[in-house]
Formats: C-alpha cells, structure tokens, sequence
C-alpha cells in the first residue's frame, strides 16, 4: 500500500493523470494577483508547484526569478519538457521542509490542502523562514471539510491558529473569483512577513 502523502503516492498520481485538483490553467484568483504585479525580478518560489501553470505564467509574463518545488519528480520533468526555456536550476525536486532559500513572494496553490494536517503549523513556520523581511505568502486555501484526503480542508479560524505566530498581516477572505465548481469554498489569502 502507497502512503498517500509520500511522493511515490504523489508521483504515481502524475503519471496516472489523476490530477482532479489541476485546472489545466493558472487560477483566476492568482492571475489577477500576478497581474498587478510590477516588479518581474521578484524571486517567486511555488511550492508543491505540480504541473506549475501559475510558474509558466508567471514565466510568459516575464519574471525572471520564479522557482518551482516538488516531491514529485515526474510533475516537475513534465513541466521542464512543457517549458523548455524555463531556467533548470530554478526547478527544485525537493520536500518543502527541506528547502532552504530566501524569497519575495510564497504562491499556494493546493500545497497547504496536501499535507498532513498535523504539518500545517510547519508549514506556517516554514514559509515564514523562507520569506525575507516584508516578503508575503499569496494564494488559495480550501474553505471547505473534505471526507477524505487529501485534500484536507479547513476554515478560516482554523488556519489563523497555524499562521498568526509567524506573519505580522494577515488577509484571509472568500475568493470573489474562483472558478464556478468551487464558489464559496476557497480562501484568498495574502501574508505579509
């Protein structure tokens, strides 16, 4: 039996296509963030990146310093042939707790709805350590209870508890523009270090 939260499990999910949280595109929530974004030299780093359509979006637009991270070899070789101009040495193969650099700006897109729940206040630490002073962590969380995960879900009050200790500004509120299947059951968030 797989360990579904080890990345032989996430890795065989890649290869299989069962990938139901993918939306073949970049979410509209965080392209309407990217897209007021006017500093392109932003180091970006999208962990649990996937198939990473928010880096090959940010990459058309011209950031230059955008970092994707996975377990997940295969999803992370897939994007590389999908993107072949996209910098190498900016596509980790690495577990997020294992990480060590230093950036602008943290983009969630169905990492945090991944893990173990009882890894979330790590995760809060660890995105923490890995923003520089001012830096913020931006994207979607799940607003919704799942029977079965992952996706683990949660709620607003919940997941203030796992990130309050480690981030000075904190906007956590229901996405206006998520897509249709998941209207009123997604979280825009934005952190501030």
């Amino acid at each position: 039996m797989i360990d579904n939260l080890s990345d032989e499990y996430w890795n065989k999910r890649y290869v299989d296509g069962t990938t139901g949280w993918d939306l073949g595109e970049i979410s509209p929530p965080i392209r309407a963030y990217v897209d007021q974004l006017n500093n392109k030299h932003l180091r970006i780093l999208i962990p649990g990146s996937g198939n990473a359509h928010e880096a090959t979006y940010l990459h058309q637009k011209g950031f230059t310093d955008v970092h994707i991270l996975d377990f997940a070899k295969d999803a992370v070789d897939v994007f590389l042939k999908n993107n072949p101009d996209f910098p190498k040495e900016q596509a980790h193969v690495v577990n997020l707790f294992d990480f060590d650099a230093e950036f602008d700006l943290i983009i969630e897109q169905t990492l945090f709805c991944a893990i173990d729940p009882n890894l979330r206040a790590n995760y809060g630490q660890k995105t923490s350590e890995l923003l520089r002073k001012g830096g913020k962590l931006v994207g979607l969380l799940f607003n919704k209870e799942f029977l079965d995960g992952p996706p683990f879900g949660g709620n607003k009050a919940e997941y203030l508890d796992f990130f309050e200790s480690f981030f000075d500004s904190i906007y956590m509120e229901e996405c206006y523009n998520s897509i249709e299947p998941r209207q009123g059951g997604e979280l825009f968030i934005r952190m501030v270090k």
